[in-house]
């Protein structure tokens, strides 16, 4: 494919000629015989977008689930009204995603026998670690003496839960047409068919952009189950093998904990540190000691930060979702969605990034707010190295995000819909009508 009159982030003008690999950066680039052209009319074309943190088959299966939560969903008899007007899948359960203890409390089998006594229900919390079934749906699981139907994602239960087979090729269409043309997938415990199924959907193009997976190196960690010897062996074990790891850490504890677990271990250049939701100030200098990469989401400012606020004490606010102080301390950091547990979206997320406003319109930590530059960037890594922004250059992977403005106006907006066009190893893969 041959790229016409786009503007580069620099705002240099150039022609792209660009198949699995940049082949030609160039002025007045002269089209070959059969080369499809693409005139992108002076805007912006930038490397493709790569979604740093999601979880593609749970965000397969959220596109059909009942959203418990909110926006959608905020009080006791929503959630009531919701589930019990709800159509059950074609495997006869009604699987709802999303839910927060703001909207009724913790709930349990027996809360949802009550909405719902005879028809299995799951439903997610949003944290994406929580389900919580009813009794129908723990008879069906084999766990009918469960007491009271909340499963965590890392009990051995999760085997027994029946998997659905998820659209792969629809999620696919909603990701290339934010400018996103790779994904890290950051399940944990994904298992060798997992692995190959993912692969298979790539290669087969049901799910175009490129993947790469954390698993096996990612750990979650729980607050009620910190063993900081048993990490410190298992990131020992990983980096004998010459394997990074990637560690889940949502609280101060558990941060705490890997970063100790870290410096006795030894660190790996390739390292990472999933969400890091709070960083204490005590905690910068550690980060940045180790060399490890932060990929965090200042999304869940823009979706949750009002919740945030009621909750969190109030010392405490100043440590949500770091990015400017990270990258002051010399902190490697990078982007995501963390896609379905949050919103898919990479536009919003760095918009959330620059401005840390909540729905309310309060803005949560200003001081943590970064340029409209410094937020693409950190959505522009290299799948394996995150810190390292790719670059629209010869030789570069031929992944490319053409939009429909300037980078001026772009960089101003940071919209989803001025995606005009993805480009997939030389591929058009999306295009706006």
């Amino acid at each position: 494919m041959l790229i016409h009159r786009a503007t580069l982030l620099d705002g240099t003008a150039a022609d792209i000629r660009v198949g699995a690999r940049i082949e030609e950066v160039g002025q007045r680039l002269t089209p070959r015989r059969g080369e499809a052209v693409l005139d992108a009319g002076g805007a912006a074309v930038l490397p493709g977008l790569h979604d740093h943190h999601v979880h593609l088959r749970s965000a397969a299966q959220a596109l059909d689930s009942l959203s418990v939560g909110p926006p959608t969903v905020r009080t006791k008899d929503q959630l009531t009204h919701a589930l019990s007007h709800a159509v059950p899948g074609p495997d006869g359960w009604i699987r709802a995603v999303g839910y927060h203890e703001s909207v009724a409390g913790e709930l349990n089998r027996a809360t949802l026998d009550a909405v719902l006594a005879h028809i299995p229900v799951r439903i997610q919390h949003r944290s994406g670690a929580l389900w919580v079934l009813n009794s129908a749906a723990l008879g069906r699981v084999g766990l009918p003496g469960h007491p009271d139907g909340r499963l965590r994602s890392a009990d051995p239960w999760s085997d027994a839960l029946q998997r659905r087979e998820s659209d792969l090729a629809e999620l696919s269409r909603r990701i290339t047409a934010t400018g996103v043309t790779g994904v890290t997938d950051a399940t944990p415990d994904l298992d060798a068919n997992d692995l190959v199924s993912l692969m298979m959907a790539h290669r087969s193009r049901e799910f175009r952009p490129g993947v790469r997976l954390l698993a096996p190196g990612k750990k979650i960690l729980h607050d009620d189950r910190l063993d900081l010897d048993a990490l410190t062996a298992w990131i020992r074990d990983r980096h004998h093998l010459g394997q990074p790891v990637a560690v889940h850490c949502v609280t101060a504890a558990q941060l705490v904990v890997t970063i100790a677990a870290l410096k006795d271990a030894g660190s790996h250049p390739l390292d990472r540190i999933e969400h890091a939701a709070v960083v204490p100030e005590d905690n910068l200098a550690d980060l940045a000691e180790l060399g490890v990469t932060v990929v965090t989401q200042p999304n869940f400012v823009a979706e949750r930060g009002d919740q945030y606020l009621a909750d969190v004490p109030a010392h405490e606010i100043d440590q949500l979702w770091r990015v400017a102080s990270l990258r002051r301390a010399g902190v490697s950091v990078a982007l995501s969605t963390d896609m379905p547990f949050g919103h898919g979206d990479p536009w919003a997320a760095m918009r959330a990034a620059v401005s840390r406003t909540t729905p309310s319109g309060v803005i949560l930590n200003g001081a943590e707010c970064v340029t409209p530059t410094a937020a693409l960037t950190m959505f522009l890594g290299w799948p394996d190295r995150p810190d390292r922004p790719r670059t629209v250059e010869i030789g570069e992977p031929g992944d490319l995000c053409v939009l429909s403005e300037p980078p001026a106006v772009a960089l101003a907006e940071l919209d989803a819909a001025l995606v005009a066009a993805t480009v997939i190893r030389g591929e058009l893969v999306y295009f706006a009508m």
